[in-house]
């Protein structure tokens, strides 16, 4: 607090009460006594600077006759500039913030032979007990001392940008009036357009995130004659230790580095398609808020349709599976000055490291592709036919899921059977023996958003390469049985061993097995035999009574279609 003229002045030239018999001790010049010399000394007072400083005055028996701590306030006031007694000016020169000194000063260099009123008498000597607490120059600005400097600094704070930071706020002394630690939370402001003290609007200018630096300003830059009414006093020197953590400009879009480009890149992601990818989360300053790899589950979603935070919407856009880049993402378009309660606070940039893992559209399909053609192709897989293959299976960003080689034998199916998955299905169709195929089978021909447990992740796309070993033909579509030859008038009989005018379940499948082992006949390939020849006797069997007449018996000719003779 600035004490008014009169009341400055009066202070000013308070000299110490003695009784009129205290012998004087002869004294031609001021004699300093250094109490208390800090280690470091940023700065000595000169002639004209602004200090503050509280003091005890003694005479030379220790008798007090004045204290600034009396009045809880510190001494303000000019140095060299006569508004103090001249031996307490001479005394100040070269003194640096908390040094301590004991002053003794001549009366002739304190109020002489005059002495001051009823409070000192003529000739005295005066002692001071003096800590200085400030000292400012009308000529000071802002002064910046940097202490720690990030190794990288893509970006420096300008004017109109937003920044998060953390500081603690003393006085020159030390004395701690403010710290954004203690309330664990950032200062959160737009910087050089007035929001801040003109001190700390200039000295966070030119600031790296992670950098450390002390910001120091005068009264006039910080808080001025009058302070601010509480922890701060009138006409103090400020000091900020400030860490900056954030920084952004609201004009600001996403940035995109990229860290791993894989050398082949048939097709990147377009808005729609829908993505696989892992993730690190990070704020600006590298404080870790979450991680795909930690559930060791890749984040799923579809891009370009307002499903994730706008600036990972934009980010994810033309990536190529196994790429791997880092989005940095101003708030706006992250999650504004709210953030999300928890990991995330207000108005923070996010940095995500990402790796594609794979990305499909809805629209896709099998994607499939010749290696190997044989020069000679004796007929092509169609529906129905049984086929005998090997296969590698592979997820689109190499990992393995599984091989026949490994089990020394193929993987044999039914075309049209619903056996394997539909885009396996349609990449095996068309193949010679011997050929080899490149499959690239988007989810919803795979097996979809459930994968398969442990083995296969949801919304996955699978690789296989496949090479037909051998297949064999198929039957017309609706029948599981066929004949070789023309079919015998006397069928029902041949079938009737026991010529009781029925046929049994036993007879049915004797019968049936003997065609098929003298070649007059044929069961669909890839089947289980008795289970067909089951279903073509319960066919058969039309009143379920376990035997067959003759009046039920019929040609597959003679009736509408179904799995039977």
């Amino acid at each position: 607090m600035l004490h008014c003229v009169q009341w400055a002045i009066c202070l000013a030239f308070l000299v110490a009460f003695a009784s009129c018999n205290a012998p004087h001790v002869p004294l031609d010049d001021i004699f300093i006594e250094k109490k208390f010399v800090p280690e470091q000394c940023v700065r000595a007072v000169k002639v004209g600077d602004y200090v503050r400083y509280h003091y005890n005055g003694m005479f030379p028996d220790s008798t007090k006759f004045d204290s600034s701590y009396d009045r809880g306030s510190t001494y303000n006031v000019f140095v060299g500039k006569k508004q103090l007694i001249e031996g307490m000016d001479k005394a100040l020169v070269g003194m640096c913030v908390n040094e301590r000194r004991l002053v003794k000063i001549p009366p002739h260099l304190a109020y002489g032979k005059q002495g001051y009123g009823d409070i000192i008498p003529p000739d005295s000597i005066l002692h001071f007990d003096v800590l200085l607490l400030d000292v400012w120059n009308p000529e000071d600005g802002v002064q910046i001392k940097t202490y720690h400097t990030p190794s990288t600094c893509t970006r420096k704070v300008e004017v109109s940008d937003f920044v998060r930071y953390h500081y603690n706020g003393t006085l020159l002394d030390g004395t701690l009036f403010d710290s954004s630690h203690t309330r664990m939370r950032t200062y959160d402001t737009y910087v050089g357009i007035g929001w801040l003290i003109a001190g700390m609007d200039q000295g966070l200018l030119g600031m790296c995130v992670g950098e450390k630096r002390f910001i120091t300003m005068p009264p006039s830059l910080g808080y001025g004659e009058n302070g601010d009414g509480s922890d701060i006093p009138g006409q103090a020197s400020l000091v900020f230790d400030v860490v900056l953590l954030d920084l952004h400009n609201p004009r600001d879009g996403i940035a995109v580095t990229n860290q791993q480009v894989p050398e082949s890149c048939t097709r990147k992601t377009v808005a729609g398609d829908f993505v696989r990818y892992h993730y690190n989360g990070s704020l600006l300053d590298g404080t870790f808020f979450d991680s795909s790899y930690s559930r060791n589950r890749t984040y799923d979603t579809y891009v370009g349709r307002g499903y994730v935070i706008a600036g990972m919407d934009e980010g994810l856009i033309g990536v190529c599976v196994g790429e791997k880049r880092t989005i940095t993402i101003p708030p706006h378009l992250a999650y504004g000055e709210e953030g999300t309660g928890s990991k995330i606070p207000g108005s923070a940039v996010l940095v995500f490291d990402i790796h594609i893992i794979d990305f499909h559209n809805p629209s896709d399909n099998t994607d499939v592709s010749v290696t190997y053609k044989p020069e000679e192709c004796g007929g092509q897989t169609k529906k129905g036919d049984f086929v005998k293959y090997h296969y590698n299976a592979t997820l689109l960003d190499g990992s393995s899921i599984d091989s026949t080689y490994n089990y020394g034998k193929t993987y044999n199916v039914v075309l049209g059977a619903n056996q394997v998955v539909p885009g396996m299905e349609e990449g095996l169709l068309g193949m010679c023996t011997g050929e080899k195929r490149h499959l690239v089978i988007p989810p919803h021909l795979g097996y979809g958003e459930r994968g398969v447990t442990d083995e296969v992740p949801g919304s996955a796309v699978l690789v296989f390469d496949v090479e037909l070993v051998d297949f064999e033909e198929g039957l017309p579509e609706g029948y599981m049985f066929i004949w070789n030859d023309d079919v015998s008038p006397d069928l029902f009989s041949e079938m009737d061993k026991d010529k009781n005018e029925q046929v049994e379940s036993s007879e049915f499948t004797d019968y049936i097995m003997r065609q098929v082992t003298e070649g007059k006949g044929r069961l669909a390939p890839g089947f289980d035999a008795y289970r067909i020849i089951d279903n073509m006797f319960n066919n058969q069997d039309r009143n379920s009574d376990g035997k067959i007449t003759e009046d039920e018996f019929r040609l597959k000719a003679d009736e509408a279609p179904h799995d039977e003779l």
